[in-house]
């Protein structure tokens, strides 16, 4: 007698799909409530304008220097990326709203607790969201970067160049300096929690406490002053050699971000959310 197999032996057998890496889910996660809020759109915009018009102003103010009857404080012809550079001064402090809001806005509205539920690894939260502000601020930073050379260079007219090779390198190096200040954001905001709180500290190590320590013209103070994030980057933009090279003040400027983000790493797992 023969028989027939039964339904169990001729179904096909399906094997769980593998699950994917968990910080990648993480990451989605964060990428998703990043661009699902307007203030991330309108944080866009007002990086383009502010970036648009700095370079402009800038560019304005080295061709009348140039055109001035006194030969002192004329800066020559300059290279785009000067301009560039120098309009991040400013910008930068739009930009780092991405790494900031990033974290401050939840402990504001309290959805950090939904967040931890979903995601109850303190580290690979904030992990995906340095992942998602480093992806995104560079992005941004290539595009303000694109946006000021291009409005600087018609504007300089005869006194301003844009070689191409340099010019990219300038846009780059753009890019990374917003990235690394983005994350250091993100970190600072991680342990301190209050966006206020967060962008007062950021003002201070980015030019009050530098400025301070420069100001007296004393040796010392000046080095230790090169020893902070925001005029580490400023040596790493101007591709400066003196008083280190410039892929100095960029491993400096990724060391306070890396402490930063450390720091954040600890009060997050220390305090309740």
């Amino acid at each position: 007698m023969t028989t027939s197999p039964t339904l169990d032996s001729a179904r096909p057998v399906r094997r769980p799909a593998p699950a994917g890496h968990p910080l990648a889910g993480a990451v989605a996660a964060e990428w998703t409530k990043l661009w699902s809020v307007r203030s991330t759109w309108w944080t866009l915009v007002a990086a383009l304008v502010t970036m648009a018009a700095t370079a402009a102003q800038l560019a304005i103010y080295a061709v009348n220097a140039n055109t001035d009857d006194d030969p002192t404080v004329n800066p020559g012809v300059l290279d785009v990326g000067d301009v560039v550079a120098g309009s991040l001064e400013l910008t930068q402090f739009v930009v780092i709203g991405l790494g900031l809001f990033a974290i401050t806005s939840e402990f504001a509205t309290g959805t950090i607790r939904t967040t931890l539920r979903c995601t109850p690894s303190r580290s690979r939260v904030l992990a995906a969201k340095a992942v998602v502000v480093g992806a995104v601020t560079f992005g941004v930073g290539l595009l303000l970067g694109a946006v000021g050379a291009a409005v600087a260079r018609p504007v300089l007219g005869e006194w301003g160049r844009a070689p191409w090779g340099a010019t990219v390198t300038d846009v780059l190096a753009c890019a990374a300096y917003l990235t690394l200040v983005g994350v250091l954001a993100l970190g600072l905001a991680a342990a301190l929690r209050g966006p206020v709180l967060t962008l007062t500290v950021l003002l201070a190590l980015l030019y009050i406490v530098p400025l301070s320590l420069q100001e007296p013209d004393i040796t010392v103070l000046t080095r230790i002053a090169d020893g902070f994030p925001g005029v580490a980057g400023t040596h790493f933009l101007a591709g400066d050699t003196d008083p280190y090279p410039a892929v100095v003040g960029l491993l400096l400027l990724a060391g306070w971000a890396a402490a930063a983000m450390a720091l954040g790493r600890w009060a997050l797992a220390r305090r309740d959310a």
